[in-house]
């Protein structure tokens, strides 16, 4: 039972950090009204679908890792986070850099506007 209630918490902050990216997303859409916008738009789904596919394979590894402890020794468990750790970092890094890139566009597309 408590590993269902831990399970059924992580899933609701998934879930909510993603309407959260979703909303962040919407509002750039509505404050950039360029021609740049269907790229934008292709690119945030894109984010969004690699998101969600790297989502769920993390909490597939989260639930084999669970039923190997219930099996085996704790050894596995240290494997587990470490790859979680690498996952998340590796996200945000790409989070990171797309967002740099974004920014760029938008300052290149404003000088020429301007020009």
């Amino acid at each position: 039972m408590m590993t269902m209630t831990t399970t059924r918490r992580r899933t609701t902050t998934i879930t909510m950090t993603m309407m959260m990216m979703m909303m962040m997303t919407l509002m750039m859409m509505i404050t950039t009204m360029t021609t740049i916008t269907m790229l934008l738009v292709k690119v945030t789904i894109m984010l969004l679908l690699l998101l969600m596919t790297m989502l769920l394979l993390m909490m597939r590894w989260r639930r084999r890792s669970r039923t190997r402890t219930r099996t085996r020794a704790t050894t596995t468990t240290t494997t587990t986070t470490t790859t979680m750790m690498m996952m998340m970092m590796m996200m945000m890094m790409m989070m990171m850099m797309m967002m740099m890139m974004m920014t760029m566009m938008m300052t290149m597309m404003m000088k020429t506007h301007l020009v």
